[in-house]
């Protein structure tokens, strides 16, 4: 393996695969099956990371699906299949082998994707000029193997699993250290937020930083009518609710807290139970009141008023929101030219082509991504 360092940390070691960027098939020299502006990626590193996938299926012991004929993987399957029930037909060698090519497909998207953006990834640092040093590698991938892996022994059964080596992964620490600065220097100072900015925000809304008038409750609720006159009998001759709600309450969650019900606020209740909630007088006992879950019998022990941030109160947060739109806007325009520019410069082998490689056939139109657009990290 000339080129790639082995590289790809799968499950939840490291940093968890996102979305797979892609792969054209002229010049492209005959051992590769794919080349990004002129580099090649060799067909030995597509097939090493091709293993190394099809054992982060759980499955560590699986064999390869190998094309044309799938030969091991029908085998394997057909060893693994359970037996069918009565009445149903038995899978046959035509079935395991379109099972064992939709397995490929889907390893060799996988893995062009992440072989590519290895490559994507190293031009755009090149050309924005960033860097990683040794020592921040190592720092970054020691704080990430301690918390995976506490102990060495841990780590040494992960790698012999995966099939990776530890040069592998820490080519993947580095390279998702280009992407964070990649990141870092893309949305570096689009988190400016003016004056003028904050009040518009504000005055379109204000909703948002209103606070409901909430009242703090205390409840029984029973099945029958006679139980809840029967418990409403007992708070008004002076015991206390807690005992009340303990003796009679159907609601195992209020009747835990002494017949609680804290911060209600209009409308989150059944409808009848709501009405007499915020018609009732604070402190006097009222009910019962029917609803479909059974008869109320509560108190309102506090009323706290509704209330308004005003704009000075609510400044803070909506600088954040508007620092983290303002970035996040400046990042989804960032990917969709990195994209564009990359894909332009990608040529795939027929057999190896995704929808990123420049000969790929067009795709058919999907809805534009929203915003949350990130810059593109190896296993992307």
């Amino acid at each position: 393996m000339k080129k790639y360092l082995r590289v790809l940390a799968l499950g939840a070691f490291f940093v968890p695969a996102a979305i797979l960027l892609g792969c054209g098939e002229e010049g492209i020299p005959g051992n590769a099956v794919a080349q990004v502006d002129g580099t090649a990626i060799e067909k030995v590193d597509f097939e090493h990371w091709l293993g190394v996938a099809a054992k982060s299926g759980g499955q560590p012991n699986a064999a390869l699906p190998k094309p044309p004929e799938f030969t091991d993987c029908i085998a394997q399957a057909k060893k693994a299949a359970a037996k069918p029930v009565a009445g149903q037909p038995k899978q046959t060698d035509a079935d395991l082998k379109k099972q064992c090519q939709q397995q490929y497909d889907q390893l060799r998207e996988q893995v062009l994707g992440l072989l590519i953006s290895f490559e994507w990834i190293e031009r755009e640092a090149k050309e924005q000029g960033v860097t990683v040093t040794d020592a921040e590698v190592k720092k970054s991938f020691d704080e990430q193997k301690k918390q995976s892996f506490p102990k060495e022994a841990d780590y040494a059964k992960f790698l012999k699993e995966s099939g990776q080596t530890n040069e592998d992964v820490m080519m993947r620490v580095r390279l998702d250290a280009l992407s964070n600065k990649i990141r870092d220097k893309v949305t570096k100072g689009k988190d400016k937020v003016s004056d003028a900015q904050v009040k518009t925000y504000y005055d379109k809304n204000q909703q948002q930083f209103a606070q409901p008038e909430r009242r703090d409750l205390s409840i029984v609720l029973t099945k029958t009518e006679a139980k809840a006159e029967e418990a409403k009998a007992a708070l008004e001759s002076g015991q206390p609710f807690k005992q009340v709600a303990k003796k009679f309450s159907t609601d195992d969650a209020s009747k835990a807290q002494g017949g609680k019900l804290p911060a209600v606020a209009e409308g989150q209740q059944e409808k009848a139970f709501d009405t007499a909630i915020f018609a009732a007088k604070k402190g006097k006992i009222t009910g019962p009141v029917k609803t479909q879950f059974g008869f109320y019998v509560f108190k309102v022990d506090k009323v706290n008023a509704a209330s308004q941030q005003t704009l000075e109160e609510a400044t803070t947060t909506i600088k954040q929101v508007l620092a983290s739109q303002n970035q996040q806007k400046a990042l989804d325009a960032f990917v969709k030219g990195f994209r564009k520019k990359w894909k332009a410069q990608t040529e795939c082998r027929k057999g190896y082509v995704t929808q990123d490689c420049k000969n790929a056939p067009k795709a058919t139109p999907t809805p534009t991504p929203g915003a949350g657009e990130t810059v593109p990290t190896p296993a992307q």
